[in-house]
């Protein structure tokens, strides 16, 4: 039992009405704190110091440190402007968490009346303290959680708890924190405020919950991978120079091309951009991205847990079944109920059965009301009384035993039909017609939270893309069951006991989880996580916020509510799962485009550094100056993010990283590139006998050419021909391309070679990439990568 349970418990222990005084309600207040979500907001300095705490980062400084010590100070602003651009892309994606707890706090601002100093008096809710008596009433929204102890009331949860419909909240039984009261009115003491709340402990979850950033951890395995290659060739260049005596001077330039080369500083930044373009593209399908790693993930999700209420369903009652009583029809049975509702009220039950009558011709309005009783939960029914031509007609609905009583039903004449009803999932109501003094048993009315037209078609275009769909709700296993059946959800109902306890053995293999609270959701998504699933939650109330921040893709629904809208990674704008779909296939051809850039990357740098090493052991002398590598940054890594524009094709299975087959594929590819560009370089050296200066130009034009070519080799898993490269693409290489044949054969910054010798370079190419193909295709397909 929690302090506040306790507290609220002894307070119980005299008149409801007893309340508290002015000074234990201050002296509550300092030891329970306000009944508000507590801020943890990070300060600023600290999150702009953690965008330059990273892997990449590192190594950038390193540079820029590196280059300062040389006096190469331009070279080094070029790589400091680098380092600030990555930082500022990254701290443009932060704060989502603490902007959904402000969405939390600004629901808990209301105001409560409640019983002090012997009278009732009005308060702000941040001073509600357990132990407090408070009043309420239809129309306002509970500022705490209040245990009823006089009365009754109708609640809206929908949004904590995920039942579809308004429930009765009894004696003894608690309305929850920023429960919207429907109906009935009561007066009860607050037993949990703040975070003790339903509503507050929902909202410590957002704060807590978070999945690893799994783009982030892939870029920091391809630093590592190519860390350790280079730190290796570091080694090699710095014991080779050690044994034939020469000075730190003099290899100190090509140790600082190793390090240029080996640092990807496009790498993050391309990923940035692919997912821009990316939801940009999703935006015009009604798809709003609000965090661009989503995108990475959404690719690779295996698992969609979807919410019911208001994802799978309309979340709007619909009068589904009708049963008449022997001597009513039909429309007797939904004009009586029409007459029993109130059409201008909130009551959204009332608003189902009034559309329900006026669709089959029921005139609203033409027969004269004389009193109207809104449904109470005491009375568990509501009522009206009409002016009509033959006297005064009363009209009753409400719970089935209650209202057949009224009438004199026996139970075995509605009973079997209720239960019917009540078996696929529907809200079941009685009706009776009569007079003030006695009525007839008219029939029963079964209310159903409607299944959207698309659910069923786009779930099976989900599972067709090779994602397990799974139904996660806080609705009742029947109803969770039949609204299952209707969509496609394949799957038993997880028992409740291994629900709340134990999510391990087969339990994952349910397709419905039914009666579940915010800390089942969230316990459920990391279970799946646990056995390695990428998963993706969608949902629309403040109970699903937790679950949709903690999955790697959290989907909010466009009648989502702004909490979960904000612990959400991406926003549907249009009803229903149908955004779903294209925002798959969009994020499978980013990952394509994304996974193309690591490879070319990769294999680029794997090749460039060894023939680096290479060309150092034969010459003793370095094949490329830091210059040349600086511009062969802009020419390669920065033209080559035109690759996350390119067209390509989407995949039928969920995407995977697979960082081992990665390296494996960059390695034997380098080795392949690196026969060709050091037998240029080696041919440039003996064979022409070039001097350093010419050679090295040659070396930087062959790197050129080959990493364009790389690009147009790894752009497609089968053969190279068989999709056309996007225009962008296009356009860069020949930028690319022209710069380095104005550089190289005008002497720019480098001195000039013939262009004779170019054309020799860019024949030979053309020819070993398309029998490099060849074996690129086997490679791919050995290795599974997709």
């Amino acid at each position: 039992m929690t302090d506040q349970t306790a507290t609220a418990t002894v307070a119980g222990d005299h008149d409801v009405r007893r309340g508290l005084t002015t000074a234990e309600a201050r002296a509550r207040l300092e030891r329970f704190g306000p009944n508000a979500v507590v801020e943890d907001k990070p300060h600023p300095l600290r999150q702009l110091f953690r965008g330059f705490w990273a892997p990449v980062p590192w190594l950038l400084e390193a540079t820029i440190l590196i280059q300062l010590f040389l006096g190469e100070r331009v070279e080094a602003a070029v790589i400091g402007a680098l380092l600030v651009l990555n930082v500022a892309v990254s701290l443009a994606q932060e704060g989502r968490a603490q902007k959904a707890l402000a969405l939390l706090r600004q629901q808990l601002h209301v105001e409560a009346r409640v019983w002090r100093d012997r009278a009732w008096t009005t308060v702000p809710a941040e001073e509600v303290v357990p132990g407090d008596v408070i009043h309420l009433r239809q129309g306002g929204i509970a500022p705490a959680d209040v245990r009823v102890d006089e009365g009754s009331l109708l609640a809206d949860e929908s949004a904590l708890t995920g039942e579809s419909g308004a429930v009765t909240v009894e004696q003894g039984k608690t309305v929850y924190a920023g429960s919207p009261v429907r109906g009935g009115e009561a007066t009860g003491q607050v037993v949990a405020t703040g975070t003790h709340t339903l509503f507050g402990r929902t909202a410590e979850l957002v704060r807590t919950a978070g999945s690893a950033n799994r783009q982030e951890l892939e870029i920091v395995g391809v630093v590592r991978n190519l860390f350790v290659v280079n730190a290796g060739m570091v080694v090699i260049v710095t014991g080779y120079a050690h044994r034939a005596g020469m000075s730190l001077e003099h290899v100190l330039p090509l140790l600082l091309a190793i390090l240029l080369a080996s640092i990807p500083v496009a790498l993050p930044a391309t990923f940035t951009f692919a997912a821009a373009l990316g939801s940009l593209e999703l935006s015009r399908h009604g798809v709003l991205i609000t965090r661009l790693g989503a995108l990475h993930d959404l690719a690779s999700m295996t698992v969609l847990c979807s919410d019911k209420t208001g994802t799978l369903t309309r979340n709007e009652a619909t009068v589904s079944m009708r049963w008449a009583a022997p001597g009513f029809s039909d429309d007797d049975l939904l004009r009586a109920a029409a007459l029993a509702s109130d059409p201008a009220g909130q009551d959204p039950v009332d608003g189902a059965i009034v559309r329900a009558a006026a669709g089959r011709g029921w005139p609203e309005g033409a027969t004269e009301r004389i009193t109207f009783v809104p449904f109470d939960p005491a009375t568990k029914r509501a009522e009206a009384v009409y002016r009509e031509p033959h006297g005064s007609r009363r009209y009753v609905k409400g719970a089935p035993a209650v209202v057949a009583g009224l009438g004199g039903a026996p139970e075995s004449a509605w009973r079997t039909q209720a239960e019917a009803m009540a078996a696929r999932g529907e809200r079941v109501l009685g009706v009776a017609v009569g007079d003030e003094e006695a009525t007839r048993f008219a029939g029963l009315l079964g209310l159903e939270d409607e299944v959207r037209d698309d659910s069923r078609t786009v779930v099976g275009a989900i599972a067709a893309a090779g994602v397990r769909t799974v139904m996660v709700t806080g609705d009742n296993a029947l109803t969770a069951r039949e609204v299952a059946a209707r969509v496609g959800i394949p799957g038993d109902v997880c028992p409740p006991e291994r629900l709340h306890r134990d999510l391990g053995g087969d339990a994952l293999e349910c397709g419905v989880f039914a009666g579940v609270f915010p800390e089942d959701k969230i316990r459920l998504v990391r279970a799946f996580q646990k056995r390695g699933a990428v998963v993706g939650m969608s949902g629309d109330g403040v109970n699903d916020a937790p679950a949709l921040r903690q999955a790697e893709a959290g989907l909010a629904m466009a009648n989502a509510t702004d909490v979960a809208k904000a612990a959400a990674a991406m926003v549907l704008t249009a009803p229903g799962l149908g955004g779903v779909v294209p925002a798959i296939e969009t994020s499978r051809r980013v990952f394509q485009r994304t996974i193309t850039y690591t490879l070319a990357m990769l294999v680029k740098k794997m090749e460039m550094v060894a023939l680096l090493v290479a060309g150092f052991l034969v010459t003793h002398e370095a094949p490329l100056t830091p210059l040349l590598m600086v511009l062969i940054m802009f020419l390669n890594d920065f033209l080559t993010m035109s690759i996350s524009t390119d067209r390509m094709a989407c995949s039928r299975r969920p995407n995977r990283w697979s960082t081992r087959g990665i390296l494996f594929a960059s390695i034997v590819l380098a080795a392949c590139k690196l026969a060709f560009s050091l037998g240029v370089f080696l041919y440039g050296r003996y064979a022409l006998r070039l001097e350093p200066g010419p050679l090295q130009t040659l070396t930087f034009a062959t790197l050129i050419l080959a990493s364009q070519a790389g690009v147009y080799l790894l752009r497609e898993r089968g053969h190279f021909w068989d999709t056309r490269p996007g225009p962008y693409l296009v356009a860069s290489s020949a930028v690319g391309l022209g710069v380095t044949a104005l550089l190289a054969l005008g002497g720019i910054l480098m001195p000039p070679v013939r262009p004779a010798l170019l054309l020799e370079v860019a024949g030979a190419g053309a020819a070993f990439y398309v029998a490099l193909d060849w074996l690129k295709v086997r490679l791919f397909a050995r290795l599974d990568l997709r």
